[in-house]
C-alpha cells in the first residue's frame, strides 16, 4: 500500500558525490521516519541513516558521519540522501525504507539503486 521508489545511483570515482532520492507514494508520509540502509556485495544489509518524521532529528552510522546528509521534504513526499567523499568501501545497493512512528520496525521498502565508487 506504500510504494518507495529510489534514484541518483551509479557510477562514481572515489572522492565524487551523488545524491539519492527516495521518493513514497501515500497520504500519511509526514508520519514517518524514514531510513536508508545499504548492502554490499557478500554483506548483510546494515544501516545507513535515518530522520524523525518531522525532519528534526537524524542519526548516522558511523561509517558515514561527516559525508552523508539525509533530510526529507514531505510536502513533496520524498528523502533524500547526498554522499559526499565517497568510498570505494561505499559500494552498494542502497535501499529507503519507511517507519510508522508509532510502529517499532521499518514496513516498506524500495526497490534499491545501485551505488558503486570506483578507485
Amino acid at each position: 500500500q506504500v510504494q518507495l521508489v529510489e534514484s541518483g545511483g551509479g557510477l562514481v570515482q572515489a572522492g565524487g558525490s551523488l545524491r539519492l532520492s527516495c521518493v513514497a507514494s501515500g497520504r500519511t508520509f509526514s508520519s514517518y521516519a524514514m531510513g536508508w540502509f545499504r548492502q554490499a556485495p557478500g554483506k548483510e544489509r546494515e544501516f545507513v541513516a535515518r530522520i524523525s518524521a518531522s525532519g528534526g532529528r537524524t542519526y548516522y552510522a558511523d561509517s558515514v558521519k561527516g559525508r552523508f546528509t539525509i533530510s526529507r521534504d514531505n510536502a513533496k513526499n520524498a528523502v533524500y540522501l547526498q554522499m559526499n567523499s565517497l568510498k570505494p568501501e561505499d559500494t552498494a545497493v542502497y535501499y529507503c525504507a519507511a517507519r510508522d512512528s508509532l510502529r517499532p520496525n521499518y514496513d516498506y521498502w524500495g526497490q534499491g539503486t545501485q551505488v558503486t565508487v570506483s578507485s
